[in-house]
């Protein structure tokens, strides 16, 4: 159920004021130090972020998927970082519960996930699947009434900080493709699972990613995610499909920021003895990046409504992840050329969203794979 208006706008208001005043000036300090200081996770903890996806029954704020974006276009007003703490817990690793988890599994792991007591990691990449995620080769053998895990799982978010991975594994070995996968609730802390060092990335320092071995980890056969064996491949795609709103939406609240700090930028340096505001070409740069911006937001609101109100909304999805992502990439673009000189060195900011938005066109599907989604099912909705 939808918040009533005057909740939902303290809620937004208490979030802005959360970000201008205790993250964006951290943000050069997480930067650095390549870590989100524990004082900012427990206060995000009390404000309800780790839970805003996850139902009321279970702890959590409830919010619709409309209100989600809202959130996230305030949240997504910082570096990225900070998002990427509680982003498992809200999207990915909890999402494949919510769907088509238990009702003891439900139980067990929402209640935790909504408070950022347990936080959820999403283990499906792997060396060797990745867009292709119907050909992971990490594998769950039934033995008894355990299942026994193998494999590598790579870039995994969270990984390092997990209680759980909400993890794909192959239970039918015979069965090529989508249809021998099943989806497992992996406690993190069993026998088996060693956790790689943080990769070096290009940017969102302070946002971890691992490898994740399995070597004969034995879990319960209540791990399965669900009632049955086979649906994992499923669950993965429902939980992606929603994820890739709450990516646009991120993407949507980092482009207002870069916008803003550009505006303002180009209202107060001044070249030729007047702000450079003033000259055509910078309006244009400013004008593309405002309209781009406007486009993907209105998108995202769009596709979200469309899912709350019980649509089918795959396309419309990965039409938001396609644009808002390639959109907040020519943003920072644009960004970094209207501050100069001063956008290529650090002290401003600007060059560290710029390799922070990259990641946006790659995880959680390329836009090669949306490319693909999209074109695919207007064919099939044309050839109907």
């Amino acid at each position: 159920m939808a918040l009533d208006l005057e909740t939902r706008d303290q809620l937004l208001s208490t979030i802005r004021r959360f970000v201008e005043e205790r993250l964006v000036p951290l943000e050069a300090q997480v930067s650095e130090n390549d870590e989100v200081p524990a004082e900012i996770v427990q206060e995000m903890r009390e404000l309800g972020l780790f839970g805003i996806s996850i139902p009321v029954e279970y702890g959590g704020l409830g919010l619709t998927m409309e209100e989600e974006c809202l959130v996230l276009f305030e949240l997504g007003r910082t570096s990225p970082a900070f998002r990427s703490v509680i982003g498992t817990n809200v999207g990915i690793g909890s999402q494949g519960i919510i769907m088509d988890g238990r009702q003891d599994q439900k139980d067990e792991w929402l209640p935790k996930l909504a408070t950022g007591e347990a936080i959820a990691s999403f283990a499906l990449t792997e060396p060797e699947a990745g867009s292709d995620a119907a050909s992971l080769r990490t594998t769950a053998v039934r033995d008894g009434d355990d299942y026994i895990i193998n494999g590598t799982k790579r870039f995994i978010t969270n990984a390092a900080k997990a209680s759980m991975f909400t993890l794909m594994a192959r239970t039918d070995p015979n069965t090529p493709g989508a249809k021998g996968i099943s989806a497992f609730i992996c406690p993190a802390d069993t026998p088996g699972i060693t956790i790689g060092k943080p990769e070096k990335k290009m940017g969102q320092q302070g946002a971890h990613i691992s490898d994740v071995i399995f070597e004969n980890a034995r879990i319960s056969a209540s791990c399965l995610l669900g009632e049955v064996e086979g649906k994992g491949f499923i669950t993965a795609m429902k939980v992606l499909e929603r994820g890739r709103l709450h990516i646009s939406a991120v993407c949507v609240g980092v482009a207002d920021r870069l916008l803003e700090e550009s505006g303002r930028y180009a209202a107060q340096r001044k070249q030729f003895g007047a702000p450079i505001g003033n000259l055509q070409l910078v309006q244009a740069m400013l004008a593309d990046m405002k309209t781009e911006h406007y486009a993907a937001r209105c998108m995202v609101l769009d596709a979200a409504r469309r899912r709350d109100a019980g649509e089918e909304v795959a396309t419309e999805s990965s039409c938001c992840k396609y644009f808002a992502s390639e959109m907040v990439g020519r943003v920072a673009d644009k960004a970094v050329q209207i501050f100069g000189g001063a956008g290529y060195v650090a002290d401003y900011g600007i060059e560290r969203f710029y390799r922070d938005v990259r990641i946006f066109r790659i995880y959680e599907g390329t836009s090669q794979v949306q490319q693909i989604i999209i074109g695919r099912n207007v064919v099939k909705q044309y050839a109907e």
